[in-house]
């Protein structure tokens, strides 16, 4: 008998994303040690079966669409290759800029490569089963359930298996602020036409990972210079992005422009423990009224749009019930059409995604020497700079469909980021 699962909310809308980016999330980790790739075939297979959604095909009926569950083979989901040293980084693009379609049989792929006794583990997931904050959840049990099988020979079905839909994010909520909450039907977030410069929109244009790593003496400084001037990480690092992007874009110095940041919306509950992997990120729009006389003046507009948001209890959850709404009254084709129409893609957007906790990552009593976790691969002109980190290393990232010209732009950005954060924390 065919099995099938609920499209929820969050699934629903990473889906209309597919005009927008390719609804992919990408992580790599690097190991010290070659990984028991037999047991790591074992814990797979288990975390699928515990997990149906990472084996469903999305079915798109214009009317009420769900998730088939499909039969898959552990091939579709596992490749390992032997490789040598120079072949690591080229092999890790390609496969991380590979694409997963909701149609596909499954949802989540791995790839390893052993090269001279050491392993890189690289995966990708559709963002439509889960956010880059739920992806670290699971990346954490899924470690967890690979140790206890090679080491203790535990079943390794230990996941989060319960509900997914966006409803739960009301569930700390006393009555009368879930009733209020459930009826933020306002989009507080306008419409912002500034831009990163890129080259217009191609078919030749290919996907690309564009990377750079901010040292552990730099990122620690940037904590204690932000904390002297009331600034969160994500304070610094948005303010140097500004800064960064009004240089590069040459946008005049009394416009003002906005960024969205990504908000976890787990801030409104409790305990996850007894949630099912899924979705809950809203955006929170920093406006800065101009770019300032400097960087610090910058800085101190990032503050107060940021505080402006973070003082209302229900930061994030407006437009949530219009758009649980606008798929609820009309069949699924009709509902893309009008949500479309109201909803606002971010032109500018930046996810702080945070600390890769090495321990909970170690694999056999080897934690990783590096790694980063990154959003969607954006088209043009849409961008994301991801930003996580892994031994106080902090790796700031974009994943762009785009040229050589558009790879240049995007080194160029992240020289000016550097420059600016230097200046930030000088003394």
């Amino acid at each position: 008998m065919d099995r099938k699962l609920n499209a929820e909310l969050w699934d629903k809308m990473h889906y209309l994303f597919r005009d927008f980016n390719d609804r992919v999330v990408h992580a790599q980790f690097d190991y010290d040690f070659v990984i028991d790739t037999e047991a790591l075939k074992t814990v797979i297979i288990c975390a699928f079966e515990k997990l149906p959604v990472l084996h469903s095909s999305f079915k798109d009926n214009h009317v009420s669409p769900y998730w088939q569950v499909n039969r898959y083979k552990i091939e579709d989901v596992l490749t390992v290759k032997e490789v040598n040293d120079e072949d690591v980084e080229t092999l890790s693009e390609e496969f991380l800029t590979g694409r997963i379609e909701p149609e596909d049989q499954v949802q989540m792929r791995f790839l390893v490569l052993i090269h001279g006794g050491k392993s890189r583990l690289c995966i990708i997931e559709n963002h439509m089963c889960m956010d880059g904050g739920d992806f670290k959840y699971f990346l954490k049990d899924f470690c967890r359930n690979y140790n206890d099988y090679s080491e203790k020979k535990i079943s390794p079905l230990s996941y989060r298996a319960g509900k997914r839909a966006y409803t739960s994010v009301y569930k700390d909520f006393s009555n009368a602020d879930r009733k209020a909450a459930q009826n933020l039907y306002r989009n507080i977030n306008k419409k912002d036409e500034h831009a990163f410069p890129f080259t217009p929109d191609s078919p030749e244009d290919k996907s690309f990972i564009a990377k750079r790593t901010i040292s552990e003496d730099t990122f620690l400084k940037i904590k204690t210079k932000g904390k002297l001037l009331g600034a969160t990480i994500n304070d610094m690092l948005m303010a140097a992005y500004f800064y960064s992007l009004y240089e590069i874009a040459g946008f005049s110095e009394d416009e003002s422009v906005s960024i969205s940041c990504a908000i976890d919306l787990r801030r409104h509950i409790k305990s996850v423990e007894n949630m099912g992997y899924t979705n809950h990120t809203s955006w929170m729009q920093c406006k800065i009224p101009e770019l300032g006389r400097d960087i610090f003046e910058t800085l101190k507009y990032v503050i107060r749009s940021a505080n402006e948001f973070k003082q209302d209890k229900f930061m994030g959850l407006y437009g949530l019930p219009l758009l649980s709404l606008g798929y609820k009254i009309m069949p699924h084709a009709a509902s893309e059409e009008i949500i479309k129409i109201g909803y606002s893609n971010p032109l500018l957007a930046m996810s702080n995604i945070g600390i890769l906790e090495v321990d909970k990552l170690a694999l056999s009593g080897h934690e990783p020497t590096d790694g980063f976790m990154t959003g969607a691969v954006k088209y043009k002109p849409f961008v994301l700079l991801s930003a996580t980190s892994v031994r106080n290393r902090l790796t700031l990232s974009m994943c762009v469909r785009g040229n050589e010209k558009d790879k240049e732009t995007v080194n160029d950005f992240f020289d000016k980021m550097e420059k600016n954060i230097s200046v930030l924390i000088s003394e």
